[in-house]
């Protein structure tokens, strides 16, 4: 099998083969020109000479072909190229060099032929390498999709998105509307986050919020974007059938889609995004080019973490058309009440064990502020690890981050948690969502459970002696009349039931992973070691 052919080298093809000599894979020339076949062999390349072009010739020297290339400077050589390499080679990505001076009818057949029809007039070597890498077969089955899935197409992005998920799910309806397919982009939850609600609203973007009852029949096809699986991260149905996947987060279950592109390696799905764009060759609209590179920069916080040549060449492609000004505004928002309070409660309810830190805030109604506290303890002297975590609608939401340390914080919320909720991320920055109704926790405790701003009042009621005639506050107390769980005692079992599967994860982690989680050089023996 030859994963690449090359039919015809003129000026530019020549050029072409010799660079794609220099990559994996196998390359075989069929060239008319004898001299031309010798001077390639000389080179080392697989170069046969043929005297026709057709069905049969290409057929006869290969069997099964990935990406064909058509590129002799004659027009009506690459025509009779581009038919037969078509008709011997039906699922290959088709890139065909128009070739100098062709007629208007020529370049109608080839873009029809061609899965990309490359002009002469803004062809170099260097863009039509661009276009064969081994991305051309993903390339080619994305464009056949795209154009075959029913309309409109629904482009999910997971539960509450941030700025990697929003930007690559409105990159993805740009590139659809290039392929003239209607596209919505629509998530779950909410977008409270305060960088992230700018994000939205001063670039534009047109966003769907589907209500726990949205009628999902009214879309033909779904396509996720920075997550992977239905039913995971976002609230479809588990047997939703999806047609397009594009993530960057590495799954734990075999992905079933028509499309699929995971690429673990990257920092964030924008990346793709951006790369999608390029090699189709559609310039990204300026709120989406914007989009894409606040995403990337969120993402590896600034290119520090995880951080690939491949982020940091999308980063670059898409500098020539973002709004600098626009990041710097949303880089720049105000900062809720409730956020410091749930960054308050969780400076004084954390517990520290070694270099990790955990915190139970109770119930809050924005999810991002639990990063941005975990954010925040971090910076504190002596943590590498910090786990914050509250309820909210009867959901425990985790968030977790990691700093200076071998610990694969995505795994071990993974481990702890995946069992009985959804949980996932990156090595330095994860989080994990648990439905208390599948837990042995009371959920009719939780909706009496303090909140981060009653944290402050209730520490001070604490104070006041219980058989105190005078004190002010009641205190809840076991077993009390009503027979409820008090507040405090539901404080205390949730913190038992995240920190009890939280730390025996991390127990379960390498120990090359552990050792730099412990005050001591020595990783402990039981709890009381921390």
């Amino acid at each position: 099998m030859h994963s690449r052919l090359v039919v015809g080298c003129g000026s530019v093809g020549h050029t072409l083969v010799d660079r794609l000599g220099e990559r994996p894979g196998d390359l075989l020339v069929l060239e008319r020109d004898r001299r031309r076949v010798e001077r390639f062999r000389e080179e080392g390349v697989d170069a046969k000479h043929v005297s026709t072009v057709d069905v049969g010739t290409v057929g006869s020297h290969a069997t099964a072909v990935d990406t064909a290339v058509a590129a002799a400077d004659d027009p009506a050589a690459n025509l009779d190229a581009a038919r037969a390499l078509r008709e011997a080679f039906p699922d290959a990505m088709l890139l065909v060099y128009a070739g100098f001076d062709a007629d208007a009818a020529t370049v109608a057949e080839l873009d029809q032929l061609a899965d990309r029809l490359v002009d002469p007039e803004a062809t170099t070597a260097e863009r039509l390498l661009d276009r064969i890498g081994s991305g051309g077969t993903g390339l080619r089955q994305l464009r056949r999709i795209l154009r075959a899935v029913e309309e409109p197409l629904a482009i999910v992005a997971h539960d509450n998105p941030d700025p990697d998920a929003i930007a690559s799910a409105v990159a993805l309806r740009q590139l659809a509307d290039a392929f003239g397919i209607a596209s919505e982009v629509c998530y779950y939850g909410r977008i409270t986050h305060q960088e992230n609600r700018a994000f939205v609203n001063l670039l534009g973007f047109d966003l769907t919020r589907f209500d726990d009852d949205a009628d999902l029949g009214d879309y033909g096809a779904f396509a996720l974007v920075d997550h992977s699986q239905p039913g995971v991260n976002n609230q479809l149905p588990v047997d939703t059938t999806v047609d397009i996947v594009v993530d960057h987060h590495p799954p734990r279950a075999p992905i079933d889609a028509r499309f699929v592109d995971l690429r673990s390696d990257v920092g964030a799905t924008s990346t793709l995004m951006a790369e999608y764009l390029r090699k189709f060759d559609i310039t990204p609209t300026e709120a989406v080019a914007t989009g894409l590179l606040f995403g990337i920069r969120v993402d590896t916080n600034d290119f520090t973490r995880e951080t690939s040549v491949e982020d940091l060449e999308a980063a670059a492609y898409l500098l020539q058309w973002a709004d600098v000004n626009a990041l710097e505004r949303i880089e720049s928002p105000s900062i809720s009440g409730e956020t410091f309070e749930v960054i308050a409660a969780a400076i004084r309810n954390r517990e520290q064990r070694g270099s990790v830190v955990t915190t139970y805030v109770g119930e809050v109604t924005d999810r991002d502020a639990l990063a941005q506290a975990a954010d925040r303890l971090l910076a504190m002297e002596g943590v590498s690890t910090t786990v914050v975590y509250g309820v909210m609608e009867g959901t425990i939401y985790v968030s977790g981050r990691a700093r200076g340390t071998d610990l694969d914080l995505g795994e071990t919320l993974r481990d702890a948690f995946d069992q009985i909720g959804s949980a996932g991320g990156h090595a330095d920055m994860a989080g994990a969502q648990i439905q208390m109704a599948d837990t042995t926790l009371d959920p009719e405790a939780a909706r009496g459970a303090t909140t981060a701003e009653d944290e402050a009042s209730d520490a001070a009621d604490i104070e006041t002696p219980v058989d105190d005639p005078e004190a002010d506050g009641d205190l809840p107390v076991e077993g009390d009349a009503s027979g409820g769980v008090s507040e405090v005692d539901f404080a205390t079992e949730i913190e038992s039931f995240v920190n009890g599967r939280l730390f025996e994860a991390l127990e379960s982690r390498p120990r090359r992973e552990r050792v730099g989680l412990y005050a001591s050089s020595e990783p402990p023996t039981d709890e009381t070691d921390w």
